[in-house]
């Protein structure tokens, strides 16, 4: 694979460096072979100076090495050097970063001030009103030029001044020009990164790396992929590092488990070189879940290989394995059928199933290791009967995400279709901190259901009976494998936001979480919302300040509703649609 060197055991991607600040005075280094670094966003006014120095100071302590602020308009971009000014003055050396949506200028600005600046490619240039119809390829080389005019100020402040760049797609605002080629896809996000990199590199900018953001995991890990595999056919020197993150992951364990499920497995794959956590929280929140996260990560790579087979999937797009249909524990199982939750019999015996049944949560089948095919990892597989679920036998030294990989490459490679079952470990006696097993077990399952393997899944990490069952119905949701209570698609509250993201997300989940299977988008604005949240069943974005817009879908249906009449609005537009649900009775 042209994105990794191997999918059976662990090699990290190599990069060129690119400088942020100055090494030595508080500046980073990203890529070559430097850790992994850790940053996040603010969620104070870029306007409001003291409440920004006040953030920016408790996410330094906290161990956050860059420090990212919104630039929505050109005041906003020139307040970054009063920030700057007063930040320095008090000692603090964090280099920051000045995210720039729809305005040139405002970059430029911003660029005199701090030491990165992050641009998106589908809102920086290119025009809002481009016909998706009437488009034809001259149009569109036309407008690439049009982009490399604007483009090319900023790139020539930022050689001068010995800026870093971040060219970052995010797929929920990829332009109409875009997606007049190449749809709302993975393929789209790259390839609106790529052009912009092109023009960095036909000027001499090298000091710059990427992102390819979505609330997906599926959609954000074919985009990193295909994105380094891109990248390794243009030439060695195409060695870009990757800022790894999933965003609108929402907050509380669903913003964890999702975050963990998308960046682990990339960072499984090699890829990675800065991460942010972005949680519908305080920012100070995400610097502890991206430091337990990358802590893992060794455990979860580190072991013997695993023998190199063609893979059993795709890793550019996600496509669900092909099963056979069998029944296990009195439960059809594989096939068609949705990933199942298996639970050991003490599992079961300990698991609070009432509390359980209030969160749809249930423990589907016992795990009995002579009903099914416990697989040492080889170079061949051993006979194997069909109708029974297939897995790997506890005590291999190969990596969990490695094996199971193996497995379904094996099984492919025979041509059976026997269900697997997925482990979280292959030493069940195995635990650890409760914030960290939480994280390590999304990122073993979660990669594996995103790239199609997996018919049911065991946690055993968790000791905790009813815990270890909610977590892996948590991961199946995170995975987008299965869908079983309310799920909020939320943005990280930042300087675009017009409302308290975090109020809001609450008032609504007191009104809706008992709704299942729904998923719900809650966006502070209309920079990424409408787009991130397009498979959302409804949608609550901030239009304007007060005031909210209303979604079904991709469509909006209510705009400018007064904000302290919004959700009551929301609910009575989810009973208009049939989706409702009277709360149960306590």
């Amino acid at each position: 694979m042209s994105f990794s060197q191997s999918l059976y055991f662990y090699q990290r991607r190599p990069t060129r460096e690119v400088v942020v600040g100055i090494p030595g005075e508080g500046g980073v280094i990203i890529g070559a072979d430097q850790p992994v670094v850790v940053q996040s966003m603010l969620t104070s006014k870029t306007a409001d100076t003291e409440s920004c120095v006040r953030e920016i100071l408790e996410l330094e302590q906290a161990g956050c090495q860059l420090v990212r602020l919104t630039a929505p308009t050109l005041k906003d971009a020139q307040n970054l050097g009063v920030i700057v000014e007063r930040l320095r003055s008090r000692g603090s050396k964090v280099p920051l970063v000045a995210d720039i949506h729809f305005i040139p200028e405002a970059a430029i600005e911003a660029a005199r001030w701090v030491e990165k600046i992050r641009i998106n490619p589908g809102n920086y240039a290119d025009s809002a009103n481009w016909d998706m119809q009437a488009s034809t390829p001259e149009m569109y080389e036309a407008a690439l030029k049009r982009v490399e005019e604007k483009f090319l100020p900023l790139l020539e402040i930022c050689k001068k001044l010995g800026r870093a760049m971040r060219i970052g797609s995010n797929h929920g605002s990829l332009s109409q020009r875009i997606m007049s080629r190449y749809g709302d896809t993975p393929l789209g996000m790259v390839e609106a990164a790529l052009e912009y990199a092109r023009i960095a590199r036909k000027h001499g900018f090298h000091n710059f790396l990427f992102s390819m953001k979505a609330s997906s995991p599926k959609v954000t890990i074919a985009a990193y992929r295909l994105l380094a595999q891109k990248l390794s056919q243009e030439g060695p020197d195409c060695n870009y590092p990757f800022h790894l993150g999933v965003t609108e992951a929402g907050q509380g364990a669903d913003g964890r488990i999702k975050s963990a499920v998308g960046i682990g497995a990339l960072l499984v794959d090699g890829l990675g070189e800065t991460i942010r956590v972005s949680l519908s929280e305080d920012s100070v929140h995400e610097i502890p879940v991206c430091r337990s996260l990358l802590s893992s990560m060794p455990e979860i790579f580190s072991g013997e290989p695993a023998p190199e087979l063609p893979p059993a999937w795709n890793p550019y797009s996600y496509e669900r394995r092909p099963s056979e249909e069998i029944l296990y524990g009195g439960i059809p199982l594989g096939g068609m059928q949705p990933v199942r939750v298996l639970v050991t019999p003490e599992q079961r015996e300990g698991a609070d199933r009432n509390l359980l049944a209030q969160k749809r949560a249930y423990c589907e089948a016992d795990y009995l290791p002579q009903n099914c095919v416990e697989i040492e990892v080889s170079e061949s597989l051993p006979e194997i009967a069909p109708g029974k679920p297939v897995t790997i036998a506890d005590g291999s030294s190969v990596p969990v995400v490695f094996a199971f990989r193996w497995l379904a490459a094996a099984l492919k490679e025979v041509g059976l279709k026997n269900p697997i079952l997925l482990k979280d470990t292959f030493k069940p006696e195995e635990s650890d901190r409760p914030g960290k097993l939480i994280l390590k077990s999304s990122v073993l399952l979660g990669s594996l259901l995103c790239d199609g393997i997996g018919d049911c899944v065991l946690v055993r990490r968790e000791k905790n009976p009813t815990e270890a069952v909610m977590l892996a119905w948590n991961i199946l949701q995170a995975s987008g494998s299965r869908t079983f209570k309310t799920e909020y698609i939320s943005c990280p509250s930042c300087g675009r936001t017009l409302f308290d993201i975090q109020k809001v997300i609450a008032r609504i989940s007191e009104r809706t979480g008992h709704l299942s299977s729904l998923k719900i988008g809650i966006m502070g604005c209309i920079v990424n919302g409408p787009g991130e949240m397009a498979d959302a069943d409804f949608g609550y974005v901030g239009g304007a300040p007060g005031k909210i817009t209303l979604y079904v879908g991709k469509t909006p249906v209510k705009r400018n509703i007064p904000e302290e009449e919004a959700v009551d609005a929301l609910v009575e537009l989810i009973k208009e649609h049939g989706r409702w649900e009277e709360p149960p009775v306590s």
